[in-house]
């Protein structure tokens, strides 16, 4: 029987189970993501109208508590002039409350779940060399997105209906992003986990351009949402039977249109698709050379799948519960995404040593 020196195996047993504890982080962030596809989607962003990081957590516990909640509600133009004149009622009021609160509440607990336990390892000294800076950075990370959060919500209490299509972009992608560090940095503990001696992988080139291809459907996407573009046209693949849409407002120039006029960017949105659709089967070509078919395969089914909700979406006029499951498997093609780019680092040696 093979004898096991206990101070290799305890530096193969931390990183590990460091990567375990991200990946559940990242799928927590993934869970975050679902639940704004839908506080959007059910127009309940801006239910909540103060940011209260610590006594928000508690929800409204009696009715007095809710009346005033709604009060404040009431103050702000999406209220008085969507809301108020179409006659909300408390109990509805509720409603949109809930999911801007499970949003909220949801950060909060992400942000428990990487700090605590990154303290404990902290101080139990159980991270490995070269990943305390990585720490650090998606820990302010995180915070930086509850800013960011705030930021967004705060573009529509005063002086519109909704929130920024900008900020909520931004507040989007930032999620995103921060899923992909989560997932990078568990890939690279998971291999020296496998491998002590292994380093850290670095971005290749060509991952890099998939990722940035992935970056511009995801920004119209975002906008697509923040500007309700998905309801001018129920048709697919033309829209309202023209190629190019008809109502596309140039008149205040190319880049405002392109990044303000809601035809423009639900045309860019489902047409650009095509090009990370392309980008992504060569990644997924270039995996299945190497031997890793796993990680082709996620690929190849998360975009066939998104494509599919996306079309089905558009044809339905945005069923919700579609649409919601297209935000949460655009999250799934970003992580699988991530997963390529850092098999395809490995196998090319793009490693810091």
């Amino acid at each position: 029987m093979l004898s096991v020196d206990p101070i290799v195996a305890r530096t193969t047993a931390t990183p590990q189970k460091l990567a375990n504890w991200l990946m559940s982080v990242a799928f927590l962030v993934f869970l975050m993501v679902i639940v704004g596809g839908i506080t959007r989607l059910t127009e309940s962003g801006l239910s909540i109208t103060e940011w209260k990081p610590v006594t928000g957590a508690l929800p409204p516990l009696n009715e007095a508590q809710w009346i005033s909640e709604f009060e404040k509600y009431k103050r702000i133009p999406e209220y008085l002039e969507i809301n108020g004149p179409a006659g909300m009622t408390l109990a509805e009021f509720k409603f949109i409350y809930f999911w801007e609160w499970v949003h909220r509440l949801l950060g909060r607990v992400i942000g428990l779940a990487f700090a605590l336990p990154l303290a404990w390892y902290w101080i139990k000294r159980q991270i490995p060399t070269g990943y305390h800076a990585r720490f650090l950075a998606l820990l302010a990370l995180g915070g930086l997105q509850g800013t960011i959060g705030w930021w967004m919500v705060s573009s529509g209490l005063s002086a519109r209906t909704d929130v920024s299509h900008y900020r909520l972009a931004v507040h989007l992608l930032t999620a995103l992003f921060i899923m992909g560090g989560l997932i990078w940095t568990a890939l690279d503990l998971k291999a020296q986990a496998a491998r002590p001696a292994t380093g850290n992988a670095r971005l290749a080139g060509f991952s890099l351009i998939v990722l940035v291809i992935l970056f511009i459907q995801l920004l119209f996407g975002a906008w697509v949402a923040g500007l309700n573009a998905g309801y001018v046209s129920n048709s697919w693949p033309l829209m309202n039977g023209k190629f190019y849409p008809e109502g596309v407002d140039c008149s205040n120039g190319l880049w405002f249109a392109l990044t303000h006029d809601p035809f423009l960017t639900h045309f860019i949105h489902r047409w650009w698709a095509w090009i990370a659709v392309g980008a992504l089967i060569l990644m997924a070509r270039r995996l299945k050379h190497i031997g890793a078919q796993p990680v082709s395969i996620a690929i190849h089914s998360a975009f066939g799948t998104q494509i599919l909700l996306g079309i089905a979406t558009v044809m339905t006029g945005m069923n919700i519960i579609l649409a919601v499951l297209h935000q949460a498997v655009g999250a799934i093609v970003v992580a699988t995404t991530v997963w390529g780019a850092h098999r395809l680092s490995v196998q090319q040696g793009g490693r810091n040593e």
